[in-house]
């Protein structure tokens, strides 16, 4: 079937290409779930084993490295609500996806080894993205602020195609 010209073929296609998005958003939501279900188990069983084992302290490295778990889980439960807002939005909201990155480069503050204060340009790095993405944090949250309705709009639409 060739495709028509015009704007009947345009929303055909375009469609095509939003049914197969919603379908590709539904099952990356089914993997992040599983992955999701599979890592908490063994993020539990590690807790467990810590108040098991005797010998293990809370403190020091087994503690970071359970904090850094912990955090990756939440930042695993966030990108599951990015796709699941997309889903039921048809937007990416920006908002939850500058918290996801912050709570990203917090978990790698968190967890950097020992000997890192060694490496000034990686500090620096982190310190330049932990900036960054606050100040587009509190950019996007001050223009809710000064326009509450301006996230609730739709997007505008492509204007017609020149002749």
């Amino acid at each position: 079937m060739p495709w028509r010209r015009g704007k009947v073929g345009d929303e055909a296609f375009l469609s095509l290409i939003d049914r197969f998005e919603r379908q590709l958003a539904k099952v990356l939501s089914l993997i992040v779930c599983i992955v999701l279900v599979a890592a908490t188990i063994q993020f539990l069983g590690a807790v467990v084993q810590q108040f098991i084992d005797p010998n293990t302290g809370w403190l020091g490295d087994d503690l970071i490295r359970l904090l850094g778990d912990l955090l990756t889980l939440l930042i695993a439960l966030e990108v599951l609500q990015n796709v699941t807002a997309y889903l039921r939005h048809h937007v990416v909201q920006i908002e939850l996806v500058l918290i996801t990155a912050l709570t990203a480069v917090a978990r790698k503050v968190i967890v950097l080894p020992p000997g890192s204060e060694d490496k000034p340009m990686l500090l620096v790095g982190l310190g330049l993205a932990v900036l960054s993405l606050s100040g587009g944090y509190w950019l996007v949250r001050r223009a809710e602020v000064t326009n509450p309705n301006a996230s609730a709009a739709p997007a505008r639409a492509f204007p017609e195609q020149d002749p």
